[in-house]
């Protein structure tokens, strides 16, 4: 699994502020390399910033602050607001490449650092060690409300649309999108990169995707690796009769060869072809359902 969780206790904590220059320097930078093992020597794909406004930022939530970053296109706008949700690792290279993806394309995209109360991922070396410290920590109501503040944050920028929203999000966020999709009925569209379907049992992850099919009203497309070892073929196919049973507009792609994180073009799991083609889709869906 890919995704982190992190503890939550806000009792504790009821406060949370990470400088721009501390996410920057110690969270995305430093700790890059060391989180995501194995890597491969280089990012596939490199976005410049050549017209673009794009960098850290920091984000209101309800107990504070968190780090994120933004991309967008250098001019005017408003332009269409695409939410992009983070693997475990947390917003690495990766994510703002996504981020400066969309832009380039028109969009203004915004990756919240949704995990920062947590821990930063990008300090452990071990996979086991992001999920039990980080990733199974972080409540999905936590996520949710975070997710809203960035679009309340989003709405104060003059170049953000946030009418016109859409989320996409990978592995631990592509479960978070259909989570997301769940919770916010004012989302014109959402696309899942290899979500998880199921939960963890804890009680602050209570429900999953396979358990919420009815409360749905956001069109959503899942993009799935038919060799992922960690989401069976045959558990998105039960997606897939649920959401078609209960008549939701959602749809999905199954890349027979491809396994789990197939856009990750920072690790051996990447297939560029199946990559390329999930990315047509979501620009596409994107596009037919309003966030343009």
């Amino acid at each position: 699994m890919d995704g982190i969780e992190r503890p939550h206790p806000k009792s504790r904590a009821p406060k949370i502020r990470l400088s721009r220059r501390d996410f920057v320097v110690t969270g995305i930078t430093a700790g890059f390399a060391l989180a995501v093992q194995p890597v491969q020597a280089q990012t596939v794909i490199t976005t410049d910033t050549n017209g673009l406004v794009a960098g850290p930022v920091e984000i209101p939530v309800s107990d504070g602050t968190i780090p994120g970053y933004r991309a967008r296109p250098d001019g005017k706008g408003p332009y269409a607001t695409v939410l992009v949700i983070h693997e475990a690792w947390g917003v690495h290279e990766h994510i703002q490449d996504i981020c400066r993806r969309l832009a380039k394309v028109g969009y203004f995209a915004v990756a919240p650092e949704l995990v920062a109360r947590q821990g930063d991922p990008r300090a452990l070396t071990d996979t086991s060690q992001i999920l039990q410290q980080i990733i199974n920590k972080v409540p999905d109501a936590e996520v949710a409300s975070d997710l809203d503040a960035t679009v309340a944050w989003a709405r104060k920028d003059k170049a953000a649309n946030t009418v016109k929203l859409g989320v996409t999000g990978f592995c631990w966020g592509g479960r978070q999108v259909w989570m997301y999709a769940f919770h916010n009925p004012k989302l014109k569209a959402a696309v899942s990169w290899y979500g998880f379907l199921n939960h963890p049992d804890s009680p602050i992850t209570p429900k999953g995707p396979l358990d919420l099919v009815a409360r749905l009203k956001v069109p959503v497309l899942g993009l799935y690796g038919g060799a992922d070892s960690n989401i069976p073929v045959a558990q998105v196919k039960e997606m897939e009769a649920k959401l078609k049973a209960a008549h939701k507009h959602c749809e999905f792609m199954i890349y027979p060869d491809a396994p789990h994180a197939f856009n990750a073009d920072y690790r051996p799991s990447y297939r560029p072809e199946a990559a390329k083609d999930g990315w047509a889709r979501t620009l596409a869906w994107f596009k037919a359902h309003g966030v343009a």
